[in-house]
């Protein structure tokens, strides 16, 4: 039963700026509303001012396909709105096209698809991009599919609780799509040269850029009339967050294989130029070892230990009746999850979603790449154990927010496995400093070479 929505002063404030402002960012923080505050302005649009007619929402898979329907279903002033769910095989997908409806939901890796079905005959007079981070790189086809029909479109809405995951490189294609180029540059290369000088490079080829003194202030300058910026801590009170670091004493022979892989592997890059893609190649293969289990050449899983596993175990039994989401990283993370507790579930479904939220999944598994965005997962627990890590700070930021978030009831408990004398060190201190991932990883690697080499004198 659809019930009565009261919005917080910032919700309203929201959705009169998505009202009044054609291209706009709402840049809050995961849990703020930024769903019903869109829904709420769509509404006004629509039926009240006669403004727009079809509206495109673009967003990751789960979230086209639940969380716009849920949301809308949840408050009396939208149950009425049709939603139309773009998802699924070809045949699906153009069923869905074809029924009416008053919102069109798609996800996002189906963006290239949809601008090639409709080409000039672009029906959506506003777009919303949920989660627009996503749209953060100028070289993804997402973003150059997007970008031809965005002058089609009269209103842009733009959500994110993380624009900038890697720097203020990452907010120039969202800005693009939101004013063509006005006030960042029509081009990546005209952003890049105004505001940043040349990092770290070999030769010709730069690795990173680094921004040109006050390029930040100068950046949000320009775009604070098109973008709202808000922190929950400012407006809503939450139950608390407690992180518990859980270290974990790998066996010895396991500790004894790891450190030759390590070493192995680092004295094998010798003194090549260290990038984000051999250094996260090194880590990942590391971080498999620690979790408990790599893949050989074949892709078998080869099973080193199931130190995590036990910690798993202990953490259920002192917590006996109460739900756990765990979050894992690697396939054969899942595999070995799945064998150690047989009841639990993957997170894979939308009955798995509203089972998780009314309390019927005892361990519900997660990986954070397909489920980190806009879920909403407060009501089936207030427990978290991420079994895997990984440096994707945006990753970790959105998973615990999927508890972390209005409607939670309860304290919330992160509990991070931790191997000892493992890159899970170097990672958690990452993300507890809030620090660039990337940035630590590479000086983590930079760290070990210089170890090495020094060893081997």
């Amino acid at each position: 039963m659809p019930i009565k929505y009261e919005p917080r002063n910032y919700q309203e404030y929201s959705k009169n700026r998505i009202i009044d402002t054609p291209a706009i960012a709402l840049m809050l923080d995961m849990g703020m509303g930024k769903t019903v505050s869109t829904l709420s302005a769509v509404e006004d649009l629509m039926y009240d001012r006669f403004d727009i007619r079809k509206v495109l929402v673009i967003a990751p898979l789960r979230v086209a396909q639940t969380t716009w329907i849920d949301e809308c279903d949840k408050w009396r002033h939208t149950s009425y709105l049709k939603i139309s769910v773009v998802v699924g095989d070809l045949k699906d997908r153009t069923a869905a096209l074809n029924q009416k409806a008053d919102i069109y939901t798609i996800n996002r890796e189906n963006v290239q698809w949809l601008v090639n079905y409709y080409g000039r005959n672009w029906p959506f007079d506003m777009i919303v991009i949920d989660e627009s981070s996503s749209f953060k790189n100028p070289q993804a086809k997402r973003f150059k599919e997007l970008k031809k029909v965005r002058p089609l479109a009269k209103r842009v809405v733009e959500l994110t609780g993380t624009p900038r995951p890697n720097g203020l490189m990452d907010l120039w294609s969202q800005i693009y799509l939101l004013d063509r180029g006005e006030r960042l540059g029509r081009t990546i290369t005209a952003y890049r040269d105004k505001y940043f000088t040349p990092g770290k490079r070999d030769g010709h080829i730069v690795y990173s850029w680094e921004p040109k003194p006050a390029a930040e202030k100068e950046i949000y300058h320009r775009i604070s009339d098109i973008c709202i910026s808000l922190k929950s801590e400012d407006y809503i009170k939450l139950p608390p967050i407690i992180y518990n670091e859980v270290k974990i004493d790998l066996p010895a022979g396991v500790i004894k294989k790891y450190e030759a892989m390590e070493k192995d592997l680092i004295i094998a890059m010798g003194d090549k130029v260290v990038t984000a893609s051999n250094a996260a190649a090194l880590t990942n293969k590391l971080l498999q070892m620690a979790s408990g289990a790599v893949y050989d050449e074949d892709k078998n899983i080869i099973r080193l230990h199931d130190s995590k596993i036990n910690a798993l175990s202990e953490i259920v039994d002192c917590n006996e009746g109460k739900n756990i989401m765990v979050f894992y990283y690697f396939k054969h993370d899942l595999k070995r999850l799945k064998r150690a507790f047989p009841t639990a579930r993957e997170l894979s479904t939308v009955n798995d979603i509203r089972d998780w939220n009314n309390g019927k999944i005892k361990m519900v598994l997660v990986q954070p790449a397909s489920a980190g965005h806009g879920l909403n997962l407060q009501h089936g627990g207030s427990i978290v154990v991420w079994f895997s890590l990984n440096w994707n700070l945006e990753l970790y930021q959105q998973a615990n927010k999927r508890l972390h978030r209005p409607g939670q009831k309860n304290t919330v408990v992160i509990n991070l496995l931790i191997a000892k004398g493992t890159k899970d060190e170097d990672v958690i201190k990452a993300l507890r400093l809030k620090d660039k991932g990337q940035k630590y990883m590479l000086e983590a690697i930079k760290a070990k070479i210089d170890k090495y080499k020094i060893g081997e004198i």
